[in-house]
C-alpha cells in the first residue's frame, strides 16, 4: 500500500499550500440551499479521516470487518465546522492525512482483501476503503477549490 500511501501524501503536500492561502471570505462563502461551506466540507473531510483510521486499523484485526457508518451531518454540526477557525481545520486536516499515510503503508498485503461492512452496506475489501478514501478526499478537495 506504499503507492497509495504516497499518493495521499502529494496530495496533502499539495493542497496545503493551497488551503492556508484561502481566506475567510473565501471558506464561508454561501455555496447555496443545503450545501455546506467551504470550511464544513474541510470539516467533512476531517471526520471522514477519523471514522477511517478507525476502519482501517481495525480491519487488521478481524474478517470480516463490520463498522458503523455515521451520519456526516449530525458529525458536522456537533463540531461546529462553520464557526471554528479556518487554519485550525486545516492543522488538523493536515496532521490527520499525514497520520493515515503512516497506516495505509503499514497495511501488510495479506490485509488488503479483509472484508468490511461498513453502516449495513455490502461488504468490501480494506483495500477499496483505503482507495475509495482517498477518491472521496480529492472530490472534496474539488469542491472547495471551486
Amino acid at each position: 500500500m506504499t503507492e497509495r500511501a504516497e499518493q495521499l501524501r502529494r496530495i496533502v503536500a499539495h493542497a496545503e499550500p493551497r488551503l492556508r492561502r484561502m481566506n475567510d471570505a473565501d471558506v464561508t462563502r454561501d455555496r447555496g440551499p443545503d450545501k455546506w461551506v467551504k470550511k464544513q466540507i474541510l470539516g467533512h473531510l476531517i471526520d471522514s479521516a477519523v471514522n477511517n483510521d478507525v476502519r482501517f486499523v481495525l480491519a487488521q484485526s478481524v474478517d470480516p470487518f463490520v463498522g458503523p457508518g455515521y451520519d456526516q451531518n449530525a458529525w458536522n454540526a456537533a463540531h461546529g465546522y462553520r464557526d471554528r477557525a479556518w487554519t485550525e481545520l486545516v492543522d488538523v486536516w493536515v496532521a490527520l492525512n499525514s497520520h493515515l499515510g503512516y497506516v495505509i503503508a503499514r497495511v501488510p498485503t495479506a490485509k488488503l482483501s479483509v472484508r468490511c461492512v461498513i453502516g449495513g452496506g455490502a461488504a468490501v475489501t480494506l483495500e477499496f476503503l483505503i482507495q475509495d478514501y482517498i477518491e472521496h478526499l480529492e472530490h472534496h478537495l474539488q469542491q472547495i477549490w471551486a
